[in-house]
C-alpha cells in the first residue's frame, strides 16, 4: 500500500473519501435507530435500508452520466446536493413525518450511487492497473472501519440533540468533503463525443453487456446476486437479534456495527494480500463462506450456548468478510473495463445486486413479523455457503483473467471507440 500512498492525488482523494464516508456511516445507521424509536418497529426500521437501495433501479442512468461528465466536478455537485438533502432532517418532528426520513433515504441513496461510479472512472484515470487492488484496499477499510466512531458519532448527535443536529453534522460534513475534491487534479480520459455515441438506450445498456461479455465477471456478479438475495434480510433481522435475543436497546445496533468495522480494518488491510494470492473469483468465494458462517452464528440462540459472544463472533467474521467481497469485486471490474465504460460497469453491477437485495430486504420486513428470525438466519447461511461453494470450489481461471486488462477486454458498445492511453497525473 506504500506505492499507491506515494501517489500525492490519490492522497487527496483518499482524504475526500475519509471526510464524505464518516457522513455516510453516521447517517445510515443513524436513520434506522430514529425510524425504530418513531415507529416501534423493527419492519419500520428496515424500510430504512430498502428506501437507500431503491435508487438501484435507476443505476443505467446514474452510470451514463458519470460516464458522459467529468468526474471530480460530478462528484463535488453530487456531495454538496447531499448536504442539502441531509439538512432536511431538521424537518422531522415526530412519526407523522417518517416519510421524510425515507425520502432523504432514497436521495441520498441515489447520490450515492452516482459518486461510486464517478468514483470507479476517475480511480480508472488515476492509477495503472498493479495500484488498483491496494487503493480499493484502503478505500474498503476506510468505508468499513469507520464504522467504528461514526455510529457513536451519529448516535450522539441524535441522543443529545435529535435527528436535525444529525443532520446539520452530515451536511458540513459533505460541504467539507466537495472542498477536498476541489484538491484533487487529474488528467481524466475524455468523454465520447457526441458524433461517437450510440442510441440513448444502447449507451444506458453498455455496463450489462460489457459484464456479460467478459465471462470471469460474469461468473462472480452472478453468483454474488444470488448471495445478496439472501444478505438483505439482516438488515431487519439483525434489530430482532439484539431486542429479542440479546434483550437490549435498538442503540446496541450501533454496538455491533462498531466491532464489524474494527473488524473490517483487517479485512480491508489483507484484502489486496488476498486477491494476489487467491484470485478474483476465490476471494469473493472465501468472503461469501464467511457471511455465510457469521449467519449460522446469529442464529445460535436455537443452541444451547450463549447469544451475545457467538454474536459478536460473528458479526466480526463478517466485518473481515465484506472488504474482502468488494475489493476483489471492484478491482476485477475496473481492471477488466475500458476507462469510459467504467460508470455504466460499476451502474451495472450495483443493479445486479442490489434488486436481489431490496427483494430479501422487503421480505426480511416482513418475514421477522411471521417467522422466527433465527430461521431467517439459517435459511440466508444455507443459500450463502451454496455460493460461496460455486466460486471456491468451481473452476477459477485466475491466472489468464489476472494477465487480461481492458484493452483485451472485448467492447461491447455499438460504435466501439476503444479506452485509449491512460492519463497521466496532473501536477
Amino acid at each position: 500500500m506504500k506505492d499507491v500512498l506515494r501517489i500525492a492525488t490519490f492522497r487527496r482523494l483518499l482524504g475526500a473519501w475519509t471526510i464524505g464516508n464518516l457522513a455516510d456511516s453516521a447517517l445510515f445507521l443513524t436513520l434506522a435507530i430514529w425510524a425504530k424509536d418513531l415507529s416501534g418497529s423493527s419492519g419500520a426500521a428496515g424500510l430504512v435500508f430498502l428506501a437507500l437501495g431503491l435508487p438501484a433501479l435507476t443505476a443505467p442512468l446514474l452510470g451514463l452520466l458519470a460516464d458522459r461528465a467529468r468526474r471530480r466536478s460530478l462528484l463535488i455537485a453530487a456531495n454538496l446536493a447531499a448536504a442539502v438533502v441531509a439538512a432536511s432532517l431538521v424537518l422531522v418532528d415526530g412519526a407523522s413525518d417518517l416519510w421524510i426520513i425515507y425520502a432523504v433515504a432514497f436521495a441520498y441513496g441515489a447520490l450515492g450511487i452516482l459518486n461510486g461510479s464517478a468514483q470507479s472512472g476517475l480511480l480508472r484515470d488515476l492509477l495503472p492497473d498493479e495500484h488498483l487492488d491496494n487503493a480499493n484496499a484502503l478505500l474498503s477499510t476506510i468505508d468499513q472501519g469507520l464504522r467504528i466512531i461514526t455510529p457513536a458519532i451519529g448516535a450522539g448527535l441524535y441522543v443529545l440533540w435529535g435527528g436535525g443536529a444529525l443532520g446539520l453534522g452530515v451536511a458540513a460534513i459533505l460541504v467539507l468533503t466537495a472542498l477536498a475534491l476541489l484538491t484533487v487534479h487529474v488528467v481524466e480520459s475524455a468523454p465520447e463525443s457526441p458524433e461517437q455515441r450510440a442510441g440513448f438506450w444502447a449507451e444506458a445498456a453498455g455496463g450489462f453487456r460489457h459484464v456479460a461479455s467478459v465471462p470471469l465477471l460474469a461468473r462472480i456478479v452472478i453468483v454474488t446476486a444470488i448471495a445478496f438475495g439472501v444478505l438483505g434480510v439482516f438488515e431487519s433481522a439483525l434489530f430482532e437479534v439484539v431486542e429479542k435475543g440479546l434483550g437490549m436497546e435498538a442503540a446496541f445496533f450501533g454496538v455491533l456495527m462498531s466491532i464489524q468495522g474494527a473488524a473490517a480494518i483487517v479485512g480491508g488491510l489483507t484484502s489486496a494480500t488476498a486477491l494476489r494470492r487467491l484470485g478474483p473469483a476465490r476471494t469473493v468465494g472465501v468472503a461469501l463462506l464467511g457471511l455465510g458462517v457469521a449467519a449460522f452464528g446469529l442464529a445460535a440462540d436455537l443452541l444451547p450456548i450463549p447469544l451475545l459472544p457467538v454474536s459478536v463472533v460473528a458479526i466480526a467474521i463478517s466485518g473481515i468478510s465484506v472488504p474482502w467481497l468488494v475489493v476483489a469485486l471492484i478491482t476485477t471490474r475496473q481492471r477488466l473495463t475500458p476507462p469510459r465504460l467504467q460508470g455504466r460497469t460499476a451502474a451495472a453491477t450495483n443493479l445486479a445486486m442490489s434488486l436481489p437485495q431490496l427483494a430479501s430486504i422487503a421480505a426480511g420486513a416482513a418475514l421477522i413479523t411471521v417467522v422466527d428470525y433465527r430461521l431467517v438466519m439459517v435459511a440466508a447461511g444455507v443459500v450463502l455457503l451454496g455460493c460461496a461453494a460455486v466460486l471456491v470450489i468451481g473452476r477459477t481461471p485466475t491466472s489468464d483473467a489476472a494477465e487480461e486488462t481492458a484493452d483485451d477486454a472485448p467492447d461491447p458498445t455499438p460504435d466501439p471507440t476503444g479506452p485509449g492511453e491512460l492519463p497521466g497525473l496532473a501536477a
